[in-house]
């Protein structure tokens, strides 16, 4: 295929309309062929370099190709399973109680000992 009929068929091929049945929305589309694209050029960088932790390429592509375009054709033709990551949720702050509002509760304290009174207490048991 020439460069010329490989960027057409990029532009045309798949339609938007396919496309976008094939997502939720228009953002979704962008954002899911956006990763594929990276990853398709993060493997042709690691292939270079002897690393193969990326997959290639699900379609049939040129050289001429552009990792957005086959990252498309491969989500028209469903072979990619999209898993949407959630992050998860907040742990909520603690409250912090107000100190200012705090009383302190009146006790019925008995009368303190003294030390001959303890005195007193362990001559009479002995």
């Amino acid at each position: 295929m020439s460069a010329s009929s490989a960027a057409q068929r990029g532009i045309i091929d798949p339609p938007i309309d396919e496309l976008l049945t094939k997502v939720d929305s228009k953002y979704a589309l962008v954002t899911y062929a956006s990763r594929r694209a990276r990853q398709i050029n993060t493997y042709h960088q690691q292939l270079e370099q002897g690393m193969f932790e990326m997959v290639g390429p699900l379609v049939e592509h040129d050289a001429e190709d552009k990792a957005l375009s086959i990252a498309l054709r491969e989500i028209n033709e469903g072979l990619l399973r999209v898993t949407e990551r959630r992050e998860p949720a907040p742990m909520p702050m603690p409250t912090i109680p107000d100190f200012s509002s705090i009383t302190v509760p009146e006790f019925d304290r008995a009368p303190e000992a003294t030390f001959g009174d303890a005195e007193a207490d362990f001559g009479a048991d002995s």
